[in-house]
C-alpha cells in the first residue's frame, strides 16, 4: 500500500509533464534518455523538480521510484512490497538523478497511480 501522499506524485506529476514538453522527441537518443537533463541546464522547473525530490524521504523516493515501474509494467500493483524490495539506497543510487532521466516519468506515474485505484483529478494541482 502507498504511504506516500497521492499530492507528492501528483505535484511530481506535474513538473514532470512541465519538463517532457520542452524536450522534442529527435533530441532523445536510441535508449530514450539522450539529452533530457543536458537540455534543462539552468531550467528553473528542473531545479524545482529535483529541490522537491530530494527534500523528500528516502521511503518517498523508494515509493515514486517503485510507483514508476509500476507504471511502467515492471510490477503488478499486487507486486507492491516486491517493487520496494528491489530499490536499494535511494541516495547512493542517484535515485533523484535517476527520476528526473526517466523518460515518460509522468505518465509512470500516472499509471502506477491508477493501479491503485488514485488519480490526479481529484487533487487541486493549482494549489501545489
Amino acid at each position: 500500500m502507498l504511504t506516500i501522499s497521492p499530492e507528492k506524485v501528483c505535484y511530481v506529476i506535474a513538473k514532470a509533464r512541465e519538463l517532457e514538453v520542452k524536450v522534442a522527441p529527435e533530441e532523445l537518443d536510441d535508449d530514450g534518455m539522450g539529452r533530457i537533463l543536458e537540455a534543462y541546464a539552468d531550467d528553473p522547473t528542473l531545479e524545482e523538480l529535483q529541490g522537491f525530490l530530494e527534500a523528500q524521504s528516502d521511503d518517498e523516493l523508494r515509493e515514486l521510484l517503485a510507483l514508476a515501474w509500476v507504471g511502467r509494467g515492471d510490477f503488478a500493483a499486487d507486486e507492491w512490497q516486491d517493487a520496494l524490495g528491489q530499490v536499494h539506497d535511494v541516495r547512493d543510487q542517484h535515485t533523484v538523478a535517476y527520476l528526473l532521466g526517466t523518460p515518460l516519468l509522468s505518465d509512470y506515474l500516472e499509471e502506477g497511480l491508477s493501479q491503485f485505484g488514485l488519480s490526479c483529478e481529484d487533487i487541486e494541482l493549482a494549489r501545489m
